[in-house]
Order: structure tokens, then C-alpha cells, then sequence
């Protein structure tokens, strides 16, 4: 038994959870992981977020505090051990909102629905305390990593990204970088959970919250609608786009410049999270992805208002073709 096999289970055994089935849930692109508890007829979600990498189940409780004070479906905590990084929390099941338009695509309309209106209800109150607030400079640095990891992976070179940052900081500021509301981050179809068995916008379970901040309106309903790990259709993003702007007090001519900008900027830096995943991590399994992430970055790219970014973007970016992929996959790893 590893280190932290024994610490989780002491932890368990302290929860009186000690002697329950557990069978590993999930994992993501950082190190926390998920195992399922099942004991009796109970069963509870054992997060397992080792110290130092990145996600602090402090910041996790508190930002779950928050959303359960909104009247929103965080999971409650049944026992912490926040010095070694662990808790157990609620199970919310299931229905997690991928497996069911897996199963069921003419869902997509209403569950999608549900989700933007916790995102507008989210919105229409004031965010949790001392969460990060990136300047647009900083959101900008953060979508380089299209050209430190994705390019240099295909291209083997590196090149200076100033003009880069400087067109993406211009297009950022002049759009997106008005007043600030708390964003989830990654608010998408992974990591929603439908609780039929709840009422209102308690029927839409929410995870993976504990990098929280401070952002733009309309960061969340990008990650929502231009999903890296599923196609979402153009009628539920045009009809989820349409149900945000009444929402919320936006209007469409405004909105739509803001909306693509930000989903430029996270498609840039997402293209480099995958291609770092596969050199640096190990993980080949993102790479799939890639296509998707790069089709959303070329729809974003043809608002008028990122004519500038697009001409950069045409120049310093390759095309995810198949022989560029399979290029990077020969690399998995190479860069520990």
C-alpha cells in the first residue's frame, strides 16, 4: 500500500467509512481523483487532492459554501482532512449531463437550459470573497500556451510571443474586460450532474469548482456551449446564447464580440493544456480533442472584431492534421 493509499484510508477509518467498497469514480488533468464509497444502502465521493499540486479542498469548501448559500447543488462535506488533502463528500450520483445526451441527445436542449440559468443566478449575486482577478494582459499570457506547448510540439521551435500577447491583451481589453463576476472555470457537461429528484436550480448538481475567480459573464457559457470533450449543436448555442443575453440584461450586439473573444482565448490556451498533457504528463488521451478545440477557435476567430488575432493565429498556428497529432504523440512524455 502507496503513502496515500494508507493516509486515505486512515482518513476513512477516522470518517467511519474504513470498511466500505471503494471503486475508483474518476480522474482529470490534475492529480485530485475520485473514488465511490459504497457502505450498506450509503454511499459517498472520497476526493483524494494531494497538497502542493494546484487544488486546495479549503478553496473547494468555500466556494461550495458560497454556491449552497445561492441556493445551487454543491456537494455537502461528511468529513475533511485538509492537511493531507482529502475529503468525503456527498455522492450526487449518476446523471452526469455527458453520459445522459450520450444516451439521450434530445436532452441537450433541457439540461443545457438548466445550466445557463444557474449561471445567470450565480451572476446576479455578489462572487465569494478573495478570488483571483486576472488582468487582461494576464488572461492574454495564459493563451500562449497555443504557442509554448501546441506549436512547439508540431513546429519543434520556439518563437517570441510578444505580438501575440500584444494582439490578444488589445482584443481582451477592448471586449472582455469589463465588470467581473465569479466564474466556475470548467463549467461543462463533465461536471454537471442532473438531480431530477431536486427542484428548480437545485437540479443541476455542480463539481469541479475549486479554482473559481473573478472573469467575464460570459467565460462560463463558452466552456458550457464550446465543449472540449463534446460537440454541443449550433441550435442549443444559439438558443443557450439567446436565453444568457435575457437573463442577464445583456444585449446581443454587445455580447457576441465578448462571447467570441473569450472563447478565442480559452481554445488558445486549451490547444496548449492538451499538447503539454501528452509532452509533459503522459497523457495522449487529450489529443482526440484537439480537432474540436481548434474548429471552435476558427468559428470565434471569424467575428470581425478578432480580424487582427485571426491574422497572428493564421500565421504562428498549425493545423491539427492528422500527421501533426500523430507527431506529437511520438513525443508523450518526452518532456517530464
Amino acid at each position: 500500500m502507496t503513502d496515500r493509499a494508507l493516509l486515505s484510508q486512515q482518513f476513512l477509518e477516522a470518517a467511519a467509512w474504513g470498511k466500505a467498497q471503494r471503486r475508483f469514480l474518476a480522474g482529470d488533468a490534475s492529480d485530485r481523483s475520485y473514488d465511490r464509497l459504497t457502505k450498506g444502502g450509503e454511499t459517498a465521493v472520497l476526493m483524494d487532492a494531494p497538497p502542493g499540486k494546484g487544488d486546495d479542498p479549503a478553496d473547494f469548501l468555500a466556494i461550495a459554501a458560497h454556491l449552497s448559500a445561492l441556493g445551487l447543488s454543491a456537494p455537502r462535506c461528511l468529513a475533511k482532512d485538509l492537511t493531507n488533502g482529502f475529503l468525503l463528500l456527498e455522492d450526487l450520483g449518476d446523471g452526469v449531463f455527458a453520459r445522459l445526451l450520450e444516451a439521450d441527445p434530445s436532452l441537450e436542449n433541457s439540461l443545457y437550459s438548466a445550466a445557463t440559468e444557474v449561471l445567470a443566478q450565480l451572476q446576479r449575486h455578489a462572487p465569494a470573497e478573495n478570488l483571483p482577478n486576472l488582468s487582461a494582459a494576464d488572461w492574454a499570457e495564459a493563451a500562449c500556451f497555443a504557442l509554448e506547448w501546441y506549436r512547439f510540439a508540431i513546429t519543434g521551435d520556439r518563437i517570441d510571443s510578444a505580438a501575440f500577447k500584444a494582439a490578444l491583451t488589445e482584443v481582451i481589453t477592448i471586449h472582455a474586460d469589463g465588470p467581473r463576476v465569479m466564474i466556475l472555470r470548467d463549467f461543462h457537461a463533465e461536471n454537471l450532474i442532473y438531480l431530477p429528484q431536486r427542484q428548480g436550480l437545485e437540479r443541476v448538481g455542480l463539481l469541479d469548482f475549486q479554482l473559481a475567480q473573478l472573469g467575464q459573464p460570459g467565460y462560463d457559457l463558452v466552456s458550457l456551449l464550446q465543449d472540449a470533450r463534446r460537440d454541443v449543436s449550433r441550435e442549443t448555442e444559439a438558443d443557450m446564447m439567446r436565453r444568457f443575453i435575457a437573463l442577464t440584461g445583456e444585449t446581443e450586439i454587445g455580447f457576441r464580440p465578448k462571447y467570441a473573444t473569450l472563447g478565442a482565448q480559452r481554445a488558445l490556451r486549451i490547444l496548449g493544456i492538451f499538447a503539454r498533457l501528452c509532452l509533459q504528463g503522459g497523457k495522449p488521451g487529450y489529443l482526440p480533442l484537439i480537432p474540436r478545440v481548434w474548429s471552435q477557435l476558427q468559428c470565434n476567430l471569424q467575428a470581425p472584431e478578432l480580424s487582427k488575432l485571426a491574422t497572428i493565429c493564421e500565421k504562428l498556428l498549425p493545423a491539427p492534421t492528422p500527421e501533426a497529432l500523430h507527431h506529437i504523440g511520438l513525443q508523450c512524455a518526452s518532456f517530464r
